[in-house]
């Protein structure tokens, strides 16, 4: 009796062994599983991670591509206005030389149209000058001719006559250019070709008329060019 319980003692004994280890196994098992499990969690989390970091990444590259090519088209305006402000310079600086070399051309013709004129003035002037002299000399004769005369004759009356003579050629000479007598006694004051040095007081006279000439006046060609000096009554 004893010995039959002693081997079903020891037949259960293995059994025991084997449901021991089939647990052990199986504890392993479940710690191999839960350990796969968090290794799978913590790489699923580092995945996540990783896309998230990527996708930051590469919202943060499309952003600067954005502000790149942003820049890229500012720059590009920016070149197009410096090329356009550039252009409209450079027509300026050529229409503004454009504008001096005509001021300086119109101003060269200006100073040879100055000194053709100048010329032409002193050319003209001094035709004059030698035509009136040419004229005069007749007269300067004369005048040699009356004052010989007088030397060698001391005649008074001859003398007188010649100068008189002379006079008449030189007041044909000076009316031939223009030179006129202003008309002053009995006429009235005119300030324009009179100038009065004595104001005189005289019967049957009005008041403001030139009652006698000191000194003759004289006009050329339309023009004074002397007054006359005259007495005015008051």
């Amino acid at each position: 009796m004893k010995n039959s319980d002693a081997q079903r003692a020891g037949e259960r004994e293995p059994d025991t062994a084997e449901a021991r280890e089939a647990e052990l196994a199986e504890e392993v098992e479940e710690a191999d599983a839960a350990v796969d499990a968090e290794v799978e969690a913590d790489e699923a989390d580092e995945v996540v991670e990783e896309q998230a970091e990527v996708a930051a990444v590469t919202e943060r590259a499309d952003e600067d591509a954005a502000d790149a090519e942003d820049a890229t088209e500012a720059l590009e305006e920016i070149e197009a206005s410096d090329d356009a402000i550039a252009a409209d310079l450079e027509k300026a600086r050529a229409e503004a030389e454009s504008y001096l070399d005509d001021l300086r051309r119109l101003q060269a013709d200006f100073d040879n149209y100055r000194k053709r004129t100048l010329r032409e003035q002193t050319a003209r002037a001094a035709s004059a000058s030698q035509a009136l002299v040419a004229r005069l000399l007749p007269v300067l004769d004369n005048f040699e001719l009356a004052v010989s005369s007088a030397e060698h004759s001391r005649d008074f009356d001859r003398m007188l006559k010649g100068v008189e003579m002379v006079f008449g050629e030189l007041r044909e000479v000076m009316e031939g250019e223009g030179l006129v007598k202003i008309e002053a006694e009995g006429k009235p004051f005119d300030p324009e070709r009179h100038e009065a040095v004595i104001a005189v007081e005289q019967e049957g006279t009005e008041p403001g008329m030139v009652v006698d000439i000191v000194r003759t006046g004289y006009e050329l060609r339309g023009k004074v060019l002397r007054p006359a000096m005259v007495k005015v009554a008051k």
